[in-house]
């Protein structure tokens, strides 16, 4: 359900369409589009008059639709507001989304991994590889991911990207680069939200991100929203040390919210040959392999 506060379209998931646009104005500096820079400026970046004037569209329709009553704003208008406010690809999309609220929504929560990708992770016996579903919930892993992250260790429950990265107390120290796996987690889950505003689970989750962690609160009032496409991983292994791992993300063909994670490294470097020792202590068994860090990919 969407409601109304203070004549705000607000998701239950804490996702507005003026927080998004605000945020996008501020990066904005006036004089990066020709605008005279001078004068007291309230806040930073665009006022509201000037995206107005640049996109084209009249002061009073653009404040409606910052403040969400403009359900049927056509595709030109939120083109040119994404032109004025650079906004990329996932940006523009994530616009749609916040301004047509449900469009999306009745989308079935798929959990359940299909035996033809389980069986493609378990034939990729030489790189980490894991499924992520919504909320940024581990769904699926080969064994050399689980040696990686520990997956199997961890409870049911705890078994997301999110919560683990936020909450766990080792979490810092598994990520030497912990503050860019932050923003990057971050920016993911503003995707889901604005993509599924009704998910009570994701509600619940952003609630308690929000309750128990200070950066946590600080980054999502950033509102930045990134795909998780590809990207570089250092993890500090607490058995084999640092990995300097790429990564890899594969929409899942028919389910495009359950997404194909590979960890890559290079041929011939320390972490190739890290994860090598990783993987034969996986395949001697259970009892065989070291004890890990439960970790995520961020």
């Amino acid at each position: 359900m969407v409601v109304i506060l203070g004549g705000m379209e607000q998701h239950p998931t804490g996702e507005t369409i003026g927080e998004f646009l605000r945020a996008r104005r501020a990066r904005i500096r006036p004089e990066e589009l020709g605008l005279p820079s001078y004068g007291r400026r309230r806040v930073p970046g665009l006022r509201r008059e000037e995206l107005a004037q640049l996109a084209g569209v009249s002061v009073d329709y653009y404040v409606r639709l910052e403040q969400g009553r403009s359900p049927s704003v056509s595709d030109a208008v939120l083109d040119a507001i994404g032109r004025v406010l650079r906004l990329d690809r996932t940006e523009q999309a994530h616009l749609r989304a916040l301004v047509r609220p449900g469009s999306s929504a009745a989308a079935p929560d798929q959990r359940v991994v299909r035996p033809g990708l389980r069986r493609v992770l378990e034939m990729m016996t030489d790189l980490p590889a894991f499924v992520l579903g919504r909320r940024m919930d581990f769904l699926a892993w080969n064994r050399l991911g689980d040696a990686v992250m520990g997956f199997e260790r961890m409870a049911p429950a705890d078994r997301n990207a999110a919560r683990y990265a936020f909450l766990h107390p080792e979490a810092r120290a598994y990520y030497p680069n912990w503050a860019e796996v932050a923003e990057e987690t971050v920016a993911h889950l503003h995707l889901d939200a604005g993509r599924y505003p009704d998910d009570p689970e994701l509600a619940a989750l952003l609630g308690e991100l929000s309750a128990r962690d200070e950066t946590f609160r600080r980054l999502w009032a950033r509102h930045d929203v990134r795909e998780k496409s590809h990207g570089r991983k250092l993890i500090r292994h607490p058995v084999v040390g640092e990995l300097d791992l790429g990564y890899e993300t594969f929409p899942s063909p028919g389910d495009v919210d359950q997404l194909l994670v590979v960890y890559t490294a290079e041929a011939g470097s320390a972490t190739q040959e890290r994860l090598r020792l990783l993987a034969s202590w996986r395949a001697d068994g259970p009892e065989r392999t070291p004890a890990v860090v439960p970790g995520h990919p961020g």
